[in-house]
């Protein structure tokens, strides 16, 4: 039997990486896959077609809803549950079995935190902050949430926005591989593009308590050191010394320093942005 599932990969120009996660996904598992592409220039939709995937065409005005949510308000899943999946996400064998297990026993839970192996320069990490997503759920019990930007970036899909679930949240403890193939290169660039959205939303909270309340504890941390120049030192000491990026040697020390580096770009951009505002 199909899983009752549909499995959403919004892309732009993801070629490198598209084929890499549907292989990874599959035939005749789950009932749906859907790719929304925001008319990309390479061959991801002729890739997304080739694999039997369904295939959107999205078009960002700007505003409000972007790409995740659009796809849940304009084109509703027919099944029970949704998993969203980026490109440079690829399903495990074990991950599908425990996934398979926990929708499939007339769960208990609305939704699911779901957890990711981080690779960089062609490896999995042992250590430093682990990477997890609220990226599965029922269908109707969660929305990503409503930030009315207006254009602060080109960013046209949710990416820090968190999931705000209507329910019980669980978890799958099987790792989904988070492996981009794109390059350093890539990542700084997406990373700048993160830094000045990041920006923008530590100001617009800073007007707006609605904003601020509906935030994760993890969330108000992160905010919170983002108010002083230390954030990304802080980053480093928790990230490499107390979570073991040690342990992954010169390459856990190069991707601690360039995360260091990112949050400390936020706090500078924030300064920036808020002198031009007042």
């Amino acid at each position: 039997m199909l899983l009752d599932l549909t499995i959403v990969i919004p892309v732009r120009n993801e070629a490198l990486n598209l084929s890499h996660c549907l292989e990874a996904i599959g035939k005749n598992w789950v009932k749906k896959i859907v790719v929304v592409d925001s008319s990309s220039t390479d061959a991801t939709q002729e890739i997304a077609k080739t694999f039997g995937a369904e295939v959107l065409n999205f078009n960002w005005d700007g505003k409000y809803p972007k790409k995740r949510n659009w796809f849940l308000l304009e084109h509703t899943p027919r099944t029970e549950w949704v998993l969203f999946l980026d490109a440079d996400e690829f399903l495990t064998p074990a991950f599908k079995n425990e996934l398979a297990s926990c929708i499939s026993s007339n769960s208990s839970f609305d939704a699911y935190w779901l957890r990711y192996s981080i690779y960089f320069m062609g490896r999995p990490l042992k250590g430093g902050y682990p990477l997890d997503k609220l990226a599965l759920f029922k269908v109707g019990k969660g929305l990503y949430e409503k930030i009315d930007e207006n254009q602060w970036s080109n960013l046209d899909m949710e990416i820090h926005e968190h999931p705000v679930i209507d329910g019980k949240v669980g978890r799958i403890t099987s790792k989904i591989e988070h492996k981009d193939f794109k390059g350093i290169e890539h990542y700084v660039a997406k990373h700048n593009e993160y830094a000045w959205w990041e920006a923008a939303r530590f100001l617009k909270s800073q007007k707006d308590p609605a904003i601020r309340k509906a935030w994760t504890w993890k969330q108000k941390l992160k905010y919170k050191l983002m108010e002083t120049p230390f954030t990304g030192i802080a980053y480093f000491i928790g990230s490499y010394i107390f979570l073991g990026g040690f342990r992954d040697g010169l390459r856990g020390l190069a991707f601690a320093l360039l995360k260091m580096a990112y949050f400390t770009q936020v706090y500078c951009k924030i300064r920036e942005l808020g002198k031009s505002a007042s």
